[in-house]
């Protein structure tokens, strides 16, 4: 589809928009008419590839097990290495006056799973007996790492067993509430007492998390009982409970009661979702031609072919020797949904890379970059992701490869992510001003089980351009 609208411009007009082309086809006149032209002729193909190996790099924790018609078997557990506490409390405090431990595992309080919120469940709680390896990632076998031996917990749970609590964090100087779920493990109170005597003992042993792992590698939790749901832990903690003496003015010690966090899960420190994932035959047998299926976390993601090379032939087929500049270039996914137990949801983002470099991609924790690398939202009421931005892309080619495209330059994959975002909130006595949002981190899709089909025979690559018809 092809439509073009003229206008006549000014002279002024005219000269305004030689200053900024991308090309300089042609040369600078007086007497000219210019067009807008939007091509959305072209096709993209693809297909869908399993992802069952995937490097997360996320602290986020998918633990349980979810078996949802339409959907599959997705069984998730977890391991993590620690983050201590760089400073811990002793002053006035003895090994003995430790008198309890909880291991935290916090979630979103409204988004925090997927499933029957009432399925009673349970989960097992294991001291892992040597550091993570890295990379690692999500068919990490972990049998090597434990023994049943190191149980440290045993405890039912599910999303409403947890205990609402607000967080209050500071950022550049603003207040941040998070509204959240706890779900708090006992673990024994030899573990708060051995940490405790450790920094006593050497508090450079607390000093990062690789000498750390000496004294505590980590822990591995998984689902030991039931099936129902699956829950989204966006950290998790260690609190040690301890008294202490304190002094008041008249010289008395008062006995008084504390707690503090000893260690963390953070983003620094190795850590793993383990996903093992049967997906139901009734969805890959929907998929046919032109359309591809998506699921997450470790399912399918779908590799395509992006028409580059027609793009710019047909660009420079239309523009000839008239001065031109590439004003969009956009790609529309339209998708369905599939029928499922829980209404399981399409990702909210989607990342488009070139598939040569995805792994890079992944492991290094870049940003999309708008030349080989792109992500798009979900918009729930058109169904539809819009990867905006492919305009660099496009000149990249243009400009640095005499507008001739290679095969790599071609090869995408398109997968599931989560897209962490920060948000800035600028405010003075005097003045307020609007929210400027920060793309901080992509990473694989961990947040939630999620599905979803493209309907590439109905994608639509749309580029706008512009160029001066000499008269």
């Amino acid at each position: 589809m092809k439509q073009c609208f003229y206008v006549i411009l000014a002279v002024a007009a005219l000269l305004g928009l030689y200053a900024c082309t991308d090309e300089t086809i042609g040369v600078s006149i007086t007497d000219s008419m210019s067009s807008i032209i939007e091509d959305s002729s072209f096709v993209i193909t693809g297909h869908s590839v399993r992802n069952d190996r995937v490097q997360m790099r996320t602290s986020t924790k998918m633990l349980g097990e979810l078996n949802a018609d339409g959907f599959g078997l997705l069984h998730a557990e977890a391991v993590t290495m620690w983050m201590p506490a760089m400073k811990i409390d002793t002053t006035g405090v003895k090994t003995e006056w430790i008198d309890s431990c909880r291991l935290n595992l916090i979630m979103p309080y409204y988004s925090g799973f997927t499933g029957d919120s009432l399925a009673p469940m349970r989960l097992n709680v294991y001291r892992l007996n040597k550091p993570l390896p890295s990379p690692i990632y999500s068919d990490f076998d972990p049998t090597d790492y434990f023994s049943a031996d190191d149980l440290l917990a045993s405890e039912p749970y599910s999303p409403m067993s947890g205990k609402f609590k607000m967080l209050y964090s500071y950022v550049t100087g603003n207040q941040v509430a998070d509204s959240v779920r706890i779900i708090s493990v006992p673990i024994p109170v030899q573990v708060g007492r051995e940490l405790f005597n450790a920094y006593k003992a050497n508090p450079e042993s607390f000093s990062s998390p690789a000498s750390f792992a000496s004294i505590f590698p980590g822990i591995y939790i998984a689902n030991s009982y039931g099936s129902g749901h699956v829950i989204n832990i966006k950290s998790t903690q260690l609190d040690v409970y301890f008294h202490k003496h304190v002094p008041r003015n008249d010289s008395t010690m008062v006995d008084s009661v504390y707690s503090q966090t000893y260690v963390a899960s953070t983003p620094e420190i190795v850590s793993n979702n383990i996903i093992r994932y049967d997906i139901d035959d009734a969805i890959t047998s929907m998929v046919d031609n032109g359309e591809a299926l998506i699921v997450a976390p470790a399912g399918y993601e779908v590799q395509v072919k992006f028409p580059i090379q027609d793009i710019i032939d047909k660009y420079h087929a239309n523009v000839g020797t008239n001065q031109s500049i590439i004003n969009t270039v956009t790609l529309e996914l339209p998708v369905s949904i599939p029928t499922t137990e829980y209404n399981i949801q399409p990702p909210t983002y989607l990342l488009m890379v070139k598939t040569s470099k995805k792994d890079n991609f992944i492991n290094g924790d870049s940003l999309a970059n708008n030349k080989d690398s792109f992500y798009a939202i979900y918009e729930p009421l058109s169904k539809c992701y819009t990867f905006t931005g492919l305009r660099e892309y496009v000149l990249s080619i243009i400009n640095n490869q005499g507008s001739i495209a290679t095969e790599d330059d071609m090869n995408f994959t398109i997968t599931p992510v989560d897209v962490t975002n920060y948000t800035y909130s600028p405010y003075s006595y005097y003045y307020s001003s609007s929210q400027s949002t920060t793309v901080t981190k992509i990473s694989p899709m961990v947040s939630r089980p999620a599905i979803v089909r493209l309907l590439l025979n109905k994608a639509k690559i749309k580029m706008t351009y512009s160029k001066q018809i000499v008269d």
